[in-house]
């Protein structure tokens, strides 16, 4: 059986549930057969090890270490979950502070053992900020760092589909853009239930305007929901998109959902948040997003929460000033 490369993947907070998950779908999804599990906590990440050999994948060899500079060194994609889980009663905004600097720490290392790394997607807490954090300190560039914003997209659909009682594949051009989670700005302009423009649904005894105002905020609201349901954040989703983004980037399936991706363009400034992006073997790149006027406010709302907590990192010392970005990573300018 063939893989798609034979390039070293490294998962990074493999002892937890997002980074098993990750481990089990890269593997299924025959990725590489190189898949290097990284932790601190060693006998969780000895057990994950165990647990993949167990699954009998043909031809995958699994490796784990605790030693940062074993699995960087070589490693031609990273995938990151090692940060603090958000629990009941938290915000993404929260986490902000710790997070933030496992990110630093994150790039840092990178910059020390892989330079020549060719992929990095994002997912732990509050990803807009843990993403631009690691892209600075990484000295990667722009293209070559993702955040996990795609779930936002997908959980609308998937409200939506429960709505209108169809297939959640028949709900298409489901858009969430700006910050992932509370701050998300959802695009109504963009979506098609069944072929017919949703835009001509709300309003009336199909989608009344509550129901789309209920819709939005269960959308909003959907990582925290998991954690009532469940006890616990989500793991299965966010394990499962972020590798189909890291399958892009290796050149395979097109990743369908918006990414989170460091952006300029129309007073949107210095941040990462969630754009419409392609991502592929030349890195990710993203489009200016168009909507209505109600829209487009609603996104630059966005922006200004997400650039709010990159301005706390500043102030925390976490980063530097913007305009000193570019004296550690030039790829910045």
């Amino acid at each position: 059986m063939t893989f798609l490369t034979d390039e070293k993947l490294v998962i990074v907070g493999a002892a937890g549930m997002i980074g098993s998950n990750m481990a089990q779908t890269a593997a299924m999804l025959r990725l590489t057969p190189n898949i290097c599990l990284y932790d601190v906590y060693e006998p969780g990440l000895e057990g994950v090890t165990e647990e993949m050999r167990h699954c009998g994948f043909e031809g995958v060899n699994f490796t784990y270490t605790t030693d940062v500079k074993e699995a960087f060194t070589g490693a031609k994609y990273i995938i990151s979950s090692g940060g603090a889980p958000r629990k009941q009663g938290m915000t993404r905004e929260d986490l902000l502070k710790g997070n933030a600097g496992v990110a630093e720490q994150l790039g840092k290392d990178i910059k020390s053992y892989c330079p020549d790394v060719k992929h990095v997607v994002i997912i732990f807490n509050p990803a807009d900020v843990t993403g631009l954090v690691t892209l600075i300190w990484s000295g990667l560039k722009p293209s070559q760092v993702s955040t996990l914003a795609a779930l936002d997209s997908i959980r609308l659909q998937s409200e939506l589909a429960k709505h209108f009682g169809v297939a959640q594949s028949d709900v298409t051009g489901c858009r969430t853009y700006g910050g992932h989670g509370e701050s998300m700005a959802p695009f109504a302009s963009t979506v098609q239930i069944a072929g017919t423009p949703l835009t001509s649904l709300i309003g009336t005894d199909k989608l009344t305007a509550e129901q789309w105002e209920d819709i939005k905020q269960k959308t909003i609201q959907g990582g925290a929901n998991i954690i009532k349901l469940r006890g616990r954040s989500s793991f299965q989703s966010p394990a499962y998109v972020s590798v189909r983004m890291i399958e892009a980037a290796m050149g395979g399936e097109e990743f369908q959902w918006p990414a989170g991706r460091y952006v300029s363009f129309a007073g949107i400034d210095h941040i990462m948040m969630a754009m419409e992006v392609t991502i592929s073997e030349k890195g990710s790149a993203y489009e200016e997003v168009l909507g209505t006027e109600e829209e487009m406010a609603a996104l630059m709302e966005s922006y200004k929460h997400v650039a709010a907590m990159r301005d706390e990192c500043i102030s925390l010392g976490i980063i530097p000033a913007i305009e000193k970005w570019s004296e550690i990573n030039p790829n910045l300018r």
